[in-house]
């Protein structure tokens, strides 16, 4: 009975995530509760594109696997909308310098997992954050973090937002 809800629910995720984002791959094991869907680059640029959202790489490219590039495979579908989500929602020039490429540090949560975007520094998109979301200290590393009331956190890292993204942020 376990396994027969588990492939339904699979099925059902599969089915929305192609109906959301055409290209995308769920991916995950039957014992996990949830699953985390996968995007292309191709796919993610296209919704950026949507909301007017840019992105730049200090090498002019896509290779997930060059550090100067800004690459979007494997990103989290959820991450992608939660970018979408914080366009929307402030009104600000969004641009992303930073997606799931090589040179980022590791962990679960992390750019090469596809939970983590960077943003560039504008004085709106700042503003948005400290206005709307709750100051809940610093990180290890010294930087100030921001959560949304969906539980995103946003982290000041000087010349750049840091923002890791657990869920779309109400999409």
């Amino acid at each position: 009975m376990k396994v027969t809800k588990t492939l339904k629910l699979r099925s059902v995720l599969t089915a929305l995530a192609l109906v959301v984002a055409p290209g995308a791959v769920v991916v995950g094991t039957a014992g996990e509760a949830f699953a985390v869907t996968k995007i292309s680059h191709a796919t993610a640029t296209s919704m950026f594109q949507q909301v007017g959202i840019t992105w730049s790489s200090s090498g002019n490219c896509s290779n997930r696997n060059n550090s100067t590039c800004t690459s979007f495979d494997q990103l989290n579908l959820a991450t992608a909308q939660g970018a979408q989500t914080l366009k929307r929602a402030s009104g600000c020039a969004v641009n992303i310098t930073g997606g799931t490429e090589t040179g980022h540090a590791s962990g679960t949560y992390s750019h090469w997992n596809g939970y983590k975007l960077d943003f560039a520094k504008y004085t709106c998109v700042g503003n948005y954050i400290k206005n709307n979301f709750t100051y809940i200290g610093l990180r290890g590393d010294g930087a100030p973090q921001w959560r949304s009331g969906s539980g995103n956190i946003y982290a000041d890292e000087g010349n750049h937002w840091d923002v890791l993204y657990y869920n779309c942020g109400g999409c």
